[in-house]
Order: structure tokens, then C-alpha cells, then sequence
């Protein structure tokens, strides 16, 4: 995995910049996307997000003190923890904005998504258009894990519109 896809991941998780990711804001992107997609704090799909959410934060968290480094996050992102549990807590986000359930988001479903959880409206448009294979106004589900599991372990895919160069996490610490 690029370390330019870990910072700006890094940097996007961590919404005050102070450096660590606090357990508040890690699990505030559940919030944050269920208020955003319309969801009642006490649905279902949001109970399964936050449970898939506090499972990656305890695994990010190596020494167990309620905070993530980037020097934590580093060494555990990439392909092993994709799979084991970020392609579940991702898919869980999805779920919140599929009112539908068809597993297809539409463009203001995506980013409404995309923006609750750290995204520029402009970034997550240009992911959309990007991850719009068909050209019918629809994301698969898939696609779009695939896209996130893409950039994630090698720093390049359609989604990389979502995470815009200018972030601060591009820079070297």
C-alpha cells in the first residue's frame, strides 16, 4: 500500500488534524453518514455499521489507548485488513445509503455518503462519474469496494478523485 494513500486516508480519519484518531471520530462517520442518508440512529443498518466500525478502530489501535497514530494506522492498513474488516465496515457505510437496498447508489446518495465521511462534495462527484461504469447514474456495490480496496493497497483507482491531492496528509510528517 502507498504511504500517499495511507496519509491521505490518515488525514481524512482524522477530523480535528490533531494527528491521532480518537475513538469519537473514527465511530462519528456512522453518525455523520447516518444523519446524512436519513437513517434513524436506531435502525438497524446503523447498529451493524457502528458494530463493523468499532471492530476496525480496536484492530487499528495496537497499544489499546483509545487513540490511532499514523505510525498504527500504517502498519496495519492494507490488503489483509481490507478484507478482514474494512470491506465490512465500507460495506455497512453503503448499506446506510442504499435506501433502496438494490446495491446501487445514485449520485446524491453517494455524495451525501462520500461528504459525511470526510470527502469534498467536488471529490466525491468526481468519484461518482469515475465509478459510473454503465453510464446509467448508478454505482454497484461492488464497484465501489473495489474501487476503496483498489486505492487502499496501491494508491490508484477511480477514487482517487475522492481523496483530492491538496490533502493534508500528502505531505511528508
Amino acid at each position: 500500500m502507498s504511504d500517499t494513500a495511507k496519509r491521505r486516508i490518515f488525514a481524512m480519519l482524522d477530523v480535528d488534524g490533531d494527528g491521532v484518531i480518537t475513538r469519537a471520530e473514527y465511530l462519528g462517520r456512522v453518525d455523520r453518514a447516518a444523519d446524512a442518508c436519513g437513517r434513524d440512529p436506531q435502525h438497524a443498518l446503523v447498529a451493524t455499521a457502528r458494530a463493523a466500525h468499532e471492530e476496525v478502530f480496536r484492530q487499528m489501535g495496537s497499544n489499546a489507548d483509545g487513540t490511532v497514530t499514523y505510525e498504527e494506522y500504517r502498519d496495519w492498513a492494507g490488503q489483509d485488513a481490507f478484507e478482514e474488516s474494512c470491506r465490512p465496515a465500507l460495506g455497512s457505510l453503503f448499506d446506510l445509503a442504499d435506501h433502496d437496498g438494490d446495491g446501487h447508489l445514485t449520485r446524491d446518495e453517494f455524495t451525501r455518503l462520500r461528504a459525511a465521511t470526510g470527502n469534498s462534495p467536488e471529490g466525491a462527484d468526481a468519484a461518482f462519474t469515475a465509478l459510473d461504469t454503465h453510464r446509467n447514474g448508478l454505482i454497484q456495490r461492488s464497484v465501489y469496494l473495489a474501487a476503496i480496496h483498489d486505492f487502499l493497497t496501491t494508491g490508484h483507482s477511480p477514487m482517487t478523485h475522492a481523496y483530492p491531492p491538496g490533502t493534508p496528509a500528502t505531505t511528508t510528517h
